[in-house]
């Protein structure tokens, strides 16, 4: 039912035959996406700490600077708000800069260039600012407060901007082209904890996913489960366990928090009549709360139950596994949720 899938293979015209697409994880489909829109757009340039000879903290940009130079390639002090500021200024000049962030948590230090400048400058003058800011997102490995906030909130409330959260392989490439080609800011979240986890195809030629259209990972009838990033794997766990028990659950994969795709939110809890609402980042202003109050709003008189949220709690995330494991969502306790609302 989703309206993003990807192509069965690609025709071999040699052969006479489909070419089986290669089996890419979430940050192979990165770095691929940063080769490919570099060879095509000499434009496009990537800065960040250590993401030069090292190839970055996770080796997102492994390749670049061999391939590139380091002109293209730019290691960059420990200070989020100077390379930031310097990318807006390239942006404004005609460059296309990829900023990564080492870890997502690290942005406020460069929160004023993205929300005073990158984000308000179109407004103010019309200038393009083709900017992206990748930031290696969220938690699920145990690094403590520093290293694991889900902080997309922040901006969310900042218009001028776009927020992206890709869950797939697939779409992490999609989308990261689609958000360079895009010509004002993109805050590009990836979830760290799907960076090695599992393999997909992944179409070898470069190609884009539309920003601003989620879409429907698993159809159902009796609940609509709504979420982003990591937790869309936890969501379609949990609703093949309570498939077994005869609840149908609808997952949605907003993928972009802006613009958000209201119109497929709407349609799909007017059908389910029921929603929850799921995410990594703890309650308190978290974007879940946008979704409910659209949910209230527009759809009220076709909801059998109040719009519900299942999120982390409001605490830094903790460094202990078994305190981190408390602290997160995860499928067992969407299916005890969702039971709670089917039974509503």
């Amino acid at each position: 039912m989703g309206r993003e899938q990807p192509p069965a293979g690609s025709w071999n015209p040699r052969r006479g035959c489909f070419r089986l697409m290669p089996q890419l994880n979430y940050l192979e489909s990165i770095n691929q996406a940063l080769h490919q829109e570099m060879e095509l757009d000499d434009s496009v340039f990537v800065l960040g700490e250590d993401v030069g000879e090292f190839g970055g903290a996770f080796k997102a940009t492994a390749g670049l600077w061999d391939k590139f130079g380091e002109r293209r390639v730019l290691d960059t002090p420990m200070c989020e708000w100077a390379f930031i500021g310097l990318a807006n200024g390239a942006a404004m000049m005609g460059l296309k800069p990829v900023v990564e962030i080492q870890f997502a948590d690290f942005i406020s230090t460069g929160f004023d260039p993205i929300v005073q400048y990158a984000a308000t400058t179109h407004y103010r003058w019309g200038a393009k600012v083709p900017i992206v800011i990748r930031a290696p997102w969220g938690g699920g490995s145990c690094a403590g407060p520093f290293h694991s906030q889900c902080k997309e909130a922040w901006f969310t409330h900042c218009p001028g901007l776009k927020v992206v959260i890709p869950s797939t392989p697939y779409d992490a490439k999609g989308l990261l082209l689609s958000a360079i080609r895009d010509p004002n800011p993109v805050i590009f979240f990836e979830p760290k904890h799907l960076y090695r986890r599992g393999k997909s195809e992944v179409p070898e030629e470069p190609y884009t996913v539309p920003i601003g259209e989620a879409e429907i990972r698993r159809p159902g009838s009796d609940l609509s489960i709504i979420t982003w990033g990591a937790m869309v794997q936890e969501a379609l766990e949990a609703a093949e366990t309570l498939s077994a028990e005869g609840a149908q659950c609808e997952v949605i994969d907003l993928r972009t928090l802006v613009p958000l795709d209201r119109q497929l939110i709407l349609d799909s809890v007017r059908r389910t009549s029921r929603v929850l609402i799921v995410h990594e980042a703890v309650r308190t202003g978290g974007f879940g709360a946008e979704v409910a109050a659209l949910l209230a709003e527009e759809a009220f008189d076709s909801l059998d139950a109040p719009p519900a949220r299942l999120t982390a709690p409001d605490t830094p995330v903790p460094y202990s596994p078994p305190l981190e494991k408390a602290f997160r969502p995860d499928a067992e306790k969407i299916v005890l949720r969702a039971r709670e609302l089917l039974a509503y």
